[in-house]
């Protein structure tokens, strides 16, 4: 009988004690891990869960320094700890009295989102049949420890999640391939100007509206009929559960599957970015994007409209700016293979506009005013422009038939001076407005500009 008792009490005992050591146990979000890069100079939020009013202590060993906080009744806790300038690899400690968590190969640099659909998704590696160009060399010289990679899982919620899956992981040959080539090509470009470490969280899904990345207050904005059963999946499942992980800003590339509602796509962006940097609260972050590529859609709307309003918000807003893609489009393919281009025009606007390299060009010619003299028009652009020697073939010109015709167009240092045999009174010009072009006008850095119109009518299909 007492042999049973002891057994008993033993055996309750270890229960106990199990159930104690659960209790004890610090959770954090997995965007909290070894090898993660945190953001430089900064007031760094952490946050995670252990018992209900027990003391949490993080120890830094960049600095050495301690913070205390106490969960609360439900076990959440938070606090910030503050970075150095950059360097590392560093350590984290975690405890609450009973375990430490320890964090080890940590990184303090610049931490920069990348986000969007197929295009921002597609790896270094290529997927099916479509090709990156330059991914082999890229791969064989990937092998570098200050550039950290986090892949979000694909995952879509109806409500704000607090985690998502994923893991931080170094930069190499055995990493680089699988993740996103637009990011990588942005990532490696800015680690190797700026040289501090770079962590890079991608959060996309190819085929994805930009409805699903609004947060639901945003998207109460507009017309439901416009997001039914789309309402904030990816925001709630893939952004929400690192609202509040400091970053240095965001690069988007996203807009194909929004290429049927044009007319409210660059209200949407206005309102996405507006709604994520508000419940970040980290300030205005740079917020730096895509303009689709040129591709041969086929009984479809003109995606110049889509170009067009990307190319409007762009102007609305703040501490924003587009890389255009017109020279970098592909006829047959939706996912274009030259996405270095892509990932290092998004990095060109990061190194000059957020960390103030001098000496780069980010932006290409944005035109200004048009003026009409008898048979031509004169466009203006804000700078110089180049076709580098080949023939303008983008331009047309419009009458009081508003129909479109193919123009001669020719460069006087910024200016594009427009005629067409075919229209001898214009009123409007267009430049590179259908599906697929190959973007011939540029400023001397070979940056592109934009497709863009003069007139505001109903677009044809431009097919």
């Amino acid at each position: 009988m007492r042999n049973r008792t002891t057994t008993a009490l033993f055996f309750g005992f270890t229960c106990l004690f199990s159930i104690l050591k659960v209790n004890a146990q610090i959770e954090l979000p997995s965007i909290f891990g070894s090898n993660m890069v945190l953001q430089r100079n900064n007031d760094v939020s952490i946050w995670g869960s252990g018992p209900a009013k027990s003391q949490i202590v993080v120890t830094t060993s960049w600095n050495g320094s301690t913070y205390t906080t106490k969960t609360d009744k439900e076990g959440s806790w938070k606090l910030k700890v503050k970075t150095k300038n950059a360097g590392g690899p560093y350590q984290v400690d975690i405890s609450n009295g009973d375990e430490t968590v320890s964090l080890e190969n940590v990184m303090i640099g610049e931490v920069w989102v990348c986000s969007g659909q197929s295009n921002m998704e597609r790896p270094l590696k290529g997927a099916g049949n479509d090709p990156v160009i330059g991914a082999n060399e890229a791969i064989l010289r990937s092998e570098n420890p200050n550039i950290r990679f986090f892949k979000v899982k694909n995952e879509k919620s109806s409500e704000p999640k607090i985690d998502f899956s994923g893991e931080w992981e170094s930069c190499s040959r055995a990493t680089a391939p699988d993740f996103s080539a637009t990011g990588y090509f942005f990532g490696n470009l800015v680690q190797d100007i700026i040289d501090v470490p770079v962590g890079l969280i991608a959060s996309d899904w190819g085929a994805t509206r930009i409805q699903f990345w609004m947060d639901e207050g945003s998207l109460n904005k507009f017309d439901p009929e416009d997001h039914k059963n789309s309402a904030a999946t990816l925001f709630n499942g893939m952004i929400h559960p690192m609202l509040g992980f400091n970053i240095r800003g965001v690069v988007w590339y996203q807009g194909e599957s929004n290429r049927y509602n044009p007319g409210i796509y660059k209200d949407m962006m206005v309102e996405m970015v507006k709604g994520w940097r508000a419940k970040w609260g980290i300030g205005e972050f740079p917020f730096y994007y895509c303009q689709i590529a040129p591709y041969k859609y086929t009984n479809e709307v003109n995606t110049a409209l889509l170009r067009e309003a990307q190319l409007m918000a762009s102007k609305e807003i703040p501490n924003s700016g587009m890389a255009c893609l017109l020279d970098a489009g592909d006829e047959n393919f939706i996912h274009p293979s030259k996405k270095r281009i892509a990932g290092e025009r998004l990095a060109y606007l990061a190194l000059k506009n957020t960390y103030g390299v001098s000496g780069i060009h980010a932006e290409g010619p944005q035109f200004v005013e048009m003026k009409i003299d008898s048979s031509s028009v004169e466009l203006t652009f804000d700078k110089k422009l180049t076709s580098f020697g080949k023939e303008l073939k983008l331009f047309e010109l419009a009458g009081e038939d508003k129909k479109f015709y193919p123009a001669q167009a020719v460069i006087h240092r910024n200016t594009v001076i427009v005629t067409s045999e075919d229209v001898l009174k214009p009123i409007a010009a267009r430049y590179g407005f259908k599906n697929f072009v190959d973007g011939d006008l540029f400023d001397r850095y070979g940056i592109p500009a934009s497709s863009f119109r003069t007139d505001n009518w109903e677009a044809d299909t431009g097919l």
